[in-house]
């Protein structure tokens, strides 16, 4: 669905990534793992067209659309959940939801989204997005872009602050979700996370893919990630 070639990527004069390379096949959940700096956050805001200079191949199902407006890129389907989230602080939980268009069909409607997070549907009508706690906010954050059609979801950090009781939430939903036929791309830095919901981990650092590890491989090179990650 996905596949990444030689990209290279610049903030001003920063060259921060550099010929990153991954692909994503259709219904998997795929994680980009690496320490802080390591061009996962990049690599996403890549891939949606939002750093201004990319140069190298980015094909969503076999189109290039690394010349591609970040609106472009949000029609041919593919949605970001940025790791700050987005909530409209004055908006309820329902307009917050109903903001982003539909651009194919295929989306979950409210009730089904309602049922997916119970949470949200409980606040739907009266909660203001900064009367959200924190998981509440995630939660919104991803339901937002179900509703739109787009069938390969970017989740940034989806678990990054949140009490372990709403990243198991967060988990079954990702889960949830798959079993829909949405295709993920997930950046973590919570590698014991990633493990419980992802098919294959791109391992991320200096602005590169340096390995690939099957999820069920993962125990085997666990001293390997350790290292990697630094913890």
């Amino acid at each position: 669905m996905l596949e990444v070639r030689g990209l290279n990527a610049w903030y001003g004069e920063s060259h921060i990534l550099h010929g990153v390379d991954f692909e994503v096949r259709e219904g998997e959940v795929v994680t980009l793992l690496g320490r802080n700096g390591a061009g996962k956050t990049t690599t996403m805001k890549s891939i949606m067209g939002l750093v201004p200079r990319r140069e190298g191949s980015i094909r969503y199902r076999g189109a290039e659309t690394i010349g591609l407006s970040s609106n472009a890129v949000a029609r041919a389907g593919i949605a970001i959940c940025p790791e700050e989230r987005g909530i409209f602080a004055s908006l309820s939980v329902t307009e917050n939801l109903m903001l982003p268009p539909i651009v194919a069909p295929g989306g979950l409607d409210i009730p089904t989204i309602y049922t997916l997070f119970p949470n949200l549907r409980e606040r739907a009508g009266t909660a203001q997005g900064t009367k959200l706690s924190g998981g509440e906010q995630q939660m919104l954050a991803i339901a937002r872009i179900l509703r739109t059609g787009a069938k390969l979801l970017l989740l940034d950090e989806p678990t990054e602050g949140l009490a372990p009781v709403i990243v198991q939430q967060i988990g079954r939903t990702i889960r949830e979700i798959k079993q829909r036929g949405f295709t993920v791309l997930l950046v973590e830095q919570n590698f014991r996370f990633a493990a419980t919901v992802a098919d294959r981990h791109y391992v991320m650092e200096h602005g590169r893919v340096i390995d690939m590890i099957p999820n069920g491989a993962l125990e085997a090179n666990m001293d390997k990630l350790h290292t990697y990650l630094g913890v």
